[in-house]
């Protein structure tokens, strides 16, 4: 899943890091897709130098949006958007020159943020390492090399050959994750691998090869060289050398005792689905479902707005807990893993609801009035109010919570 930060323009967007949602100029400004595709005429032809850096640059975007996943198609996408001659194979960036310009955008746009973000990203890999011990697991990629950006997640390889042991070696600590088979044909063969996505303070993704590959040498397809990868002793070797004053284990250990918020919330919300209320207020249903209407309703208004989002999420999260006092229950639970705007939202939720039909008294209007965020109160109670639809389309549990983990993630959240 991946956001689209632009629409057909990159020029303005709602601002997602701030802690009020209004339009402003996103801190880097590009053009517009259609504008890229005539940036050269038929008529003029860029140096071949000149092209090819352009090529890398949109390349690097790309990826670092998201948007394209795998270099070679982020290439090939950036070639076509830059001009609609037919470009040599040595015309083209190599993998390495664009994994430099996505190093160029996280340091320009994350600063001190990314040096910060892959310290903790190496004490967790540390971590689920030392878990997964008898896969023999290596460190590999960007975590490994440093070379992270937003979004960024951290790749193991483990060496076993029954992929149900790693994964109740997972489930036993409580790490949420799925297992995917994907075909990749190579050298005119077609393989299978198999990959475990994880999902703790980090996300992982750990590909899981047979347990006499431990020792096979693989390659990068970034340099054709020996991927470098780490051991559980040669990462707490390099953790010394590149964190000279900091105590690894009391590191590790704080890291175990941080509690992942997306998982508090998933647990508050999925037993909403054996909520039912009455048909006259409730038609949709059970109120997981008419939270999610909520939520999607919500991200059409508010994209970028994570605060805002999770109110619509978790506004009643507290009708599994306590229905009589559904909002004080919601509020005691969320407690320290919202923050106090979204806390204020799901306080006044219901007071929106009077707000928006007439029925809210002179005084109480006046107080609402005194908040920045009233605007927003009177909107999530117009998504509250419509998320009530029988048979409409709205997102899975999952997909919802992994949009506000990426959301978070691009703010450093």
């Amino acid at each position: 899943m991946q956001i689209v930060l632009g629409r057909a323009d990159w020029g303005l967007v709602t601002s997602s890091c701030s802690s009020r949602t209004r339009d402003v100029k996103y801190k880097y400004t590009f053009e517009p897709r259609a504008a890229l595709t005539g940036l050269v005429s038929a008529h003029v032809k860029m140096t071949s130098d000149k092209l090819r850096r352009r090529v890398a640059f949109e390349a690097a975007r790309l990826m670092y949006e998201r948007e394209e996943s795998e270099y070679f198609r982020a290439k090939m996408k950036a070639a076509r958007r830059i001009t609609r001659d037919d470009l040599k194979p040595s015309d083209l960036p190599s993998n390495r020159e664009i994994r430099d310009q996505v190093q160029a955008l996280a340091r320009m746009h994350e600063g001190d943020r990314r040096s910060e973000n892959l310290r903790q990203m190496r004490i967790e890999a540390l971590r689920v390492m030392r878990i997964l011990r008898r896969f023999r697991p290596r460190l590999i990629g960007s975590t490994m090399t440093g070379h992270v950006r937003r979004g960024s997640d951290i790749d193991l390889h483990l060496f076993s050959d029954s992929v149900e042991a790693i994964s109740a070696a997972l489930e036993a600590e409580g790490i949420i994750h799925e297992v995917e088979h994907k075909k990749v044909r190579k050298q005119g063969a077609e393989q299978i691998f198999t990959h475990i996505h994880a999902t703790d303070r980090f996300p992982f993704e750990l590909t899981i090869y047979p347990a006499n590959k431990a020792h096979y040498v693989f390659k990068s397809s970034i340099t054709g060289k020996a991927i470098e990868r780490a051991s559980i002793t040669e990462l707490e070797q390099l953790l010394t050398r590149e964190y000279p004053d900091m105590a690894i284990e009391q590191a590790v250990e704080e890291a175990e005792n941080v509690v992942d918020r997306f998982q508090i919330y998933e647990m508050l919300l999925l037993p909403l689905e054996n909520v039912k209320e009455s048909r006259k207020h409730h038609p949709e249903g059970d109120i997981l479902y008419h939270s999610l209407q909520v939520f999607d309703l919500a991200r059409d208004e508010l994209p970028y707005d994570e605060e805002f989002l999770l109110a619509a999420l978790l506004h009643d999260v507290g009708k599994g807990i306590d229905p009589g006092e559904h909002t004080a229950a919601a509020l005691e639970a969320l407690d320290g893993f919202i923050t106090s705007r979204t806390t204020w939202l799901i306080e006044h939720h219901m007071e929106g609801h009077a707000l928006v039909d007439g029925t809210l008294g002179a005084r109480a209007r006046r107080h609402l009035q005194a908040s920045d965020d009233f605007e927003e109160l009177r909107l999530l109670a117009q998504c509250d109010a419509q998320g009530r639809a029988r048979g409409v389309e709205a997102p899975e549990l999952e997909e919802a919570l992994d949009y506000l983990r990426e959301l978070a993630a691009m703010c450093g959240g």
